[in-house]
């Protein structure tokens, strides 16, 4: 799953009181989940606009320095493909079937050329000249997703373990045993529930 060389993998979001946290979505397809969603996640949405996109692009795993030609008809492209694979990834979590339309919205996708790589002078890695456009990333997005949900890692795609916080996430842990989006966040609220639950109890005997 593409990486980006960052010694603080994940992106940086905010909670409802503006407090921000990482998140390391261990994945570039679920990190595309963060811009918005179906139904009930709409309220989050960010692909409205081309800079949305352009900043979210900016801030994922991917490599820095992709310059993007965006329109509306890319950005309707983009929210196809997430709300595509957000079903999915919902039904793998929750152990529900898999809607044969998304998955071919995700094969679609892939099928596409993705972004492309050349040599810089120096003889370091760097995005091809010019400007890519949205197919090229919409077949990276789909690729990567493709490996996670045939890979070693499907097993693990979790949501957060909050009971109101639906960040979902591939666990890449050697224990396999992550439970929350963040610890900074839905786990230390987690741990102070927890806390004041303990001292109520011990004040109530």
């Amino acid at each position: 799953m593409g990486g980006r060389a960052t010694e603080t993998p994940g992106l940086e979001l905010r909670t409802r009181e503006g407090r921000p946290y990482r998140f390391d979505a261990g994945a570039l397809c679920l990190e595309l989940l963060t811009t918005g969603g179906p139904g009930e996640f709409a309220r989050y949405e960010v692909l409205d606009e081309p800079a949305g996109l352009l900043r979210w692009v900016a801030a994922s795993r991917l490599p820095g320095g992709l310059r993007l030609d965006v329109d509306d008809a890319s950005l309707a492209a983009v929210r196809r493909l997430r709300d595509a694979l957000w079903r999915m990834a919902g039904a793998r979590v929750h152990g529900r079937d898999v809607d044969p339309a998304d998955v071919a919205t995700v094969n679609a996708a892939a099928a596409e050329p993705p972004l492309a790589f050349g040599i810089a002078a120096d003889g370091s890695r760097q995005w091809l000249p010019g400007r890519a456009g949205a197919a090229p990333l919409l077949s990276t997005v789909a690729r990567d997703a493709v490996e996670l949900f045939t890979g070693p890692y499907a097993h693990r795609i979790r949501e957060c373990a909050s009971h109101n916080c639906y960040l979902l996430f591939v666990d890449t842990s050697r224990p396999g045993r992550r439970r929350w989006c963040a610890m900074e966040h839905c786990g230390n609220r987690s741990k102070v529930r927890a806390h004041r639950a303990r001292q109520a109890e011990g004040d109530g005997s």
